[in-house]
């Protein structure tokens, strides 16, 4: 997992992101309660995937990277469920991390992005609609020069997997303390049959932490939802 492909093999990684089986957007929901913490693939069985990139250490050079894979848990790399103790927060929540698990980048001082998310495949039926990636967050561990960002992410497979939307959250600085958090994405005629990705990176080099924490994430359809209030700022701590 921990191998570093060329840029031309990264792109061909990409090739094997699944598929959604079904051409539209489906709503999504996850508070972490019913994750076993102890189980190795309680992330993954809730369909969270992981990839990571590359970069030098200037993160101006794109060195390459490794995935799409299915999301560990607890591992020392990329993300696990966490327990809280946060008033009013409930007993469990994700956090996510670079990958410490990379002998080879970190120690190097290269950067390496680890990303945390879903991916679903956008329908003809979603044109016109506005979807929104909305979570709470909370700092953990992050110590500079580490960042952290949410995101969501438009892929067209039709142009070599291509990114045709970067619509990101920076979550670097937020306090220590719990708050809501969304992006939302516009879904217009030309990202049908395109992929969309929501959820988390971190990245860092030298092992020096980059934990953030999230929980009470949801994907969903503006129109089918309510709109619920937004105060754009927070996220949990910590790295194992």
């Amino acid at each position: 997992m921990r191998s570093t492909v060329t840029t031309a093999l990264a792109a061909a990684f990409l090739l094997l992101a699944p598929v959604a089986s079904h051409a539209a957007l489906a709503p999504y929901s996850q508070n972490f309660e019913a994750l076993n913490q102890a189980a190795p693939d309680a992330l993954s069985n809730d369909g969270w995937l992981i990839f990571a990139n590359v970069f030098t250490p200037d993160h101006l050079g794109y060195i390459g990277g490794y995935g799409v894979f299915p999301a560990p848990n607890n591992t020392g790399g990329f993300c696990g469920i966490d327990f809280t103790s946060d008033p009013g927060q409930a007993a469990q929540d994700l956090v996510v991390y670079s990958d410490y698990n990379n002998s080879t980048d970190q120690p190097a001082g290269n950067q390496v992005e680890a990303n945390v998310f879903h991916e679903q495949t956008i329908g003809a039926s979603d044109v016109g609609s506005t979807w929104t990636f909305q979570f709470d967050a909370k700092l953990g561990n992050l110590q500079s020069p580490s960042t952290a960002l949410a995101f969501i992410k438009t892929l067209d497979p039709n142009a070599g997997y291509a990114t045709t939307n970067f619509l990101t959250l920076d979550t670097t600085a937020i306090p220590a303390t719990f708050a809501t958090y969304a992006i939302s994405i516009n879904i217009d005629p030309a990202l049908s049959g395109q992929l969309l990705q929501f959820g988390f990176s971190a990245t860092a080099s030298n092992y020096v932490p980059s934990g953030v924490f999230y929980d009470n994430i949801s994907f969903q359809n503006d129109a089918a939802t309510p709109a619920a209030p937004s105060s754009w700022g927070r996220i949990k701590s910590l790295f194992h």
